[in-house]
């Protein structure tokens, strides 16, 4: 079948393989993506008389054919064929004859594309959401469930003062929440419909983008039609930005559980199913996934950093360098997911062994605790410290459930007020919850059936 692009010549093969790259790969997640913005393009063309009713019609019941055999793992992308939209209107002409022609009137694979990346982002970025606030409920409950279960503060690794499960896990999740809201935020930016921009210069036809982007269910019209191409790349780094702040939070976490879960600390124990074994060495019980968690934040970052390389010296307007931004765009939203789902998993099995925590308060961990003793006796802060600093060795050992219960300004281990992430977390389910149902049914609506725009690679 032609490409897209067809002309007199062929296009030499070393020069095919170079510019088709990973293409017919990558595409396969964007099949039902394209297929959905093509739908409301063809009845678009119908509502200004380019296509009639009946062409519209067959156009989008061929269109849910193809998507039924994508979703059967029998639509396939060919390197002849270049990229998906390729693929589909080869396959719509095949099937239709001229009406599947008529398909690509007034668009071009520029804003295509976009469509299709902004349509698999979205539903990416509600799974995304959706991992998340389940991570941020597991960690509260875990919170909650060992709010006063003492564990040695530390900071520069050695020990500080005394802290607890509670506050540890407290703290993650509400780092996670703030990441939500990033993600949140890139949702909001993302959610505008770039359909209509045709080659970033618009159409002579009288195309009617509003229709389009009420159709997907998009909140808005990307209005100027060069941002809308100027807008690839950066819009993906910015929900990949939004992934790499709860991957980096999420790496902290994975390295606290590995030097914790050590037997030199033993404050954790790794249940034994989320552990991979040596090859040579019996004995060994490895924390890979945690670890896995920490490369794959630096790798996000590098992804991140490798999209917005790519676009900063772009001039106006499509150049094919585009097409390099979708591979680290896939890798690091997908592998972030991962990442969240893992330590999801973790911390619902993790075991707490508040014996070896507790054992690990020595006396000097309370010296702080001390000193602000005697301020309370009317002794100046500085005074106190010095005399503490000269006399640590007369500390005594001291009840560290009855320490970390005496602190009881907010947020603090004594009054952990988990009530506030609590409810900033079921804003955000709320929120995830009707944006993502307004839209499912707007998709629905159109192609006349559920239909999966993200497909989760670890389901």
């Amino acid at each position: 079948m032609a490409k897209l692009w067809e002309k007199t010549y062929s296009l030499d093969s070393l020069m095919e393989a170079f510019t088709v790259g990973s293409d017919p790969v990558l595409d396969a997640r964007l099949v039902n993506a394209d297929c959905v913005s093509s739908m409301a393009h063809a009845r678009m063309l119908s509502s200004i008389g380019i296509l009639s009713r009946a062409e519209a019609d067959s156009l989008v019941k061929e269109l849910a054919g193809i998507i039924e055999l994508n979703e059967r793992g029998k639509f396939f992308i060919s390197r002849s064929d270049e990229d998906v939209h390729t693929a589909i209107e080869n396959h719509l002409v095949r099937a239709l004859g001229d009406t599947g022609k008529r398909i690509h009137t007034g668009r071009s694979r520029n804003d295509q594309v976009l469509a299709a990346l902004r349509l698999w982002s979205r539903g990416f970025l509600f799974s995304f959401q959706k991992a998340c606030l389940d991570l941020i409920g597991r960690l509260l409950d875990f919170a909650e469930a060992h709010a006063l279960t003492p564990m040695p503060g530390r900071t520069h690794t050695q020990l500080a003062m005394p802290s607890s499960v509670g506050l540890w896990a407290g703290a993650f999740a509400e780092e996670l929440l703030d990441d939500a809201a990033l993600a949140r935020s890139a949702f909001m930016m993302l959610d505008c419909c770039p359909l209509g921009s045709a080659a970033s210069y618009g159409s002579p036809l009288p195309a009617d983008r509003e229709m389009v982007a009420d159709l997907l269910g998009f909140s808005r019209v990307q209005n100027n039609v060069l941002y809308a191409n100027n807008s690839r790349g950066k819009f993906e780094s910015i929900a990949l930005e939004a992934v790499e702040q709860a991957a980096l939070t999420l790496s902290k976490m994975a390295q606290d559980l590995i030097l914790f879960s050590l037997p030199e600390f033993g404050y954790f124990t790794l249940p034994e199913e989320l552990c991979t074994g040596s090859s040579m060495m019996p004995q060994k019980r490895n924390p890979d996934g945690l670890e896995l968690v920490r490369a794959k934040s630096a790798g996000i970052s590098a992804d991140v950093l490798g999209i917005k390389t790519t676009i900063r010296s772009l001039p106006t307007g499509y150049n094919r360098d585009f097409q390099e931004t979708k591979g680290p765009f896939f890798r690091g939203c997908e592998a972030g997911l991962g990442c969240v789902r893992i330590m999801d998993l973790t911390i619902d099995r993790l075991v707490v062994n508040e014996g070896r925590l507790r054992a690990a308060f020595t006396p000097e961990i309370f010296a702080t605790d001390r000193a602000l003793e005697l301020v309370s006796d009317g002794m100046p802060f500085r005074d106190a410290y010095q005399e503490i600093g000269r006399s640590l060795q007369d500390l005594g050992a001291r009840d560290p459930a009855e320490a970390l219960a005496k602190k009881r300004s907010t947020g603090s281990t004594g009054n952990l007020r988990l009530d506030v992430p609590r409810g900033q977390a079921a804003d955000h389910i709320a929120w995830t919850a009707r944006e993502e149902k307004l839209r499912d049914v707007k998709i629905g609506e159109l192609a006349g059936r559920p239909v999966e725009l993200f497909r989760d690679p670890l389901k």
